[in-house]
């Protein structure tokens, strides 16, 4: 490239020759000086904390502020249409909860505890959907409100599953299933006559009158005291089932079990006799309460359908169960 420069005083001209590379070279070096003095100037300001700094700073920052806040917003509308969909299948379960609870106590006879529950006040009115979909904030504030009412719902179920684990427990260890398919009662208890003696005493049990042999099953699970020869009881079994209560086994012909095994609920321990102090076959069977006799018909008449119904009782057990409580008639009051 060539230049010609003609000065106003002189005559002649001058000649400048301007080559490619050194053309190349200038506009380059415009270019990084353009480029780089708008970051060497801010970054002066900036470090000298100069005022036209916070103004050059200030649109880039604001730019990235609305960058952020577009991307955040990009984010929940991409995901609040599932998170609303989630949130309707957690009041589904909720309500599932609820109507599941509601069975289990009609069909257990367990009130669960009252409680204050979240949206079981009275609501209604007509039904007007809204002209926007729920925001972040709505959202956020339902998932809370549903999840007070999930902890509620689980608190109700625990204690629910706890008061029934309670009952089936006092269930099965209370003495309530009739341990003999019995012919008929000999004795209740009370006072009576001794049948031996002929003069007044306490029969502290029920005497079940059988034939020789007749099987002889646990009123109720727990562990064997003694399985011995008792003076009076003759063959003797002894059963601890927990919480203070007990049983007796007497006058038995035969002792299935020893003493310190563990048995179950209709469990066959042993067969009728006519051992110890006894005027013919029969079992004699006593319930205690920390030592002292209580009426076992109490037991038995309270346990009479549950005890059917019992996972532990045999089927003998049931067979003993029925054909007793149709033959028997206890006359002490529930």
């Amino acid at each position: 490239m060539h230049i010609i420069l003609v000065p106003s005083r002189l005559a002649t001209a001058r000649t400048m020759h301007i080559s490619s590379r050194l053309l190349m070279a200038l506009v380059a070096g415009f270019v990084c000086f353009a480029f780089i003095t708008p970051f060497v100037l801010a970054w002066i300001g900036i470090h000298f904390r100069l005022p036209f700094s916070e103004e050059l700073a200030a649109p880039a920052q604001q730019h990235a502020e609305q960058v952020r806040n577009f991307k955040a917003e990009e984010y929940v509308r991409d995901n609040i249409s599932s998170m609303a969909v989630k949130l309707g299948e957690m009041q589904a379960q909720v309500m599932r909860l609820d109507s599941l609870g509601e069975r289990i106590s009609k069909l257990s006879g367990v009130n669960p505890p009252k409680s204050e529950v979240v949206g079981k006040d009275g609501q209604g009115g007509p039904l007007i959907h809204l002209s926007r979909p729920l925001s972040a904030n709505d959202l956020q504030g339902e998932i809370d409100r549903l999840a007070e009412i999930v902890e509620q719902r689980s608190d109700a179920l625990t204690a629910l599953e706890s008061q029934l684990m309670e009952r089936r427990i006092k269930t099965v260890l209370l003495p309530t299933i009739t341990p003999i398919n019995a012919n008929h009662i000999g004795s209740t208890f009370g006072r009576r006559v001794d049948p031996i003696a002929g003069v007044g005493a306490m029969h502290e049990g029920i005497d079940f009158v059988a034939d020789q042999g007749t099987p002889v099953i646990a009123s109720a699970g727990g562990i064997v005291l003694a399985a011995e020869y008792h003076p009076q009881y003759g063959k003797m079994i002894e059963v601890d089932h927990g919480n203070d209560f007990s049983s007796i086994y007497a006058h038995l012909s035969k002792m299935n079990i020893k003493a310190g095994q563990i048995i179950k609920r209709g469990q066959l321990i042993g067969a009728s006799g006519n051992t110890g102090r006894s005027t013919g076959p029969h079992l004699h069977f006593e319930v205690r309460f920390r030592g002292v006799a209580q009426d076992p018909a109490r037991f038995l008449q309270q346990g009479s359908q549950v005890a059917l119904n019992s996972p532990g009782q045999s089927r003998t057990g049931s067979l003993s169960a029925k054909k007793s409580r149709a033959s028997a008639t206890f006359d002490a009051p529930l």
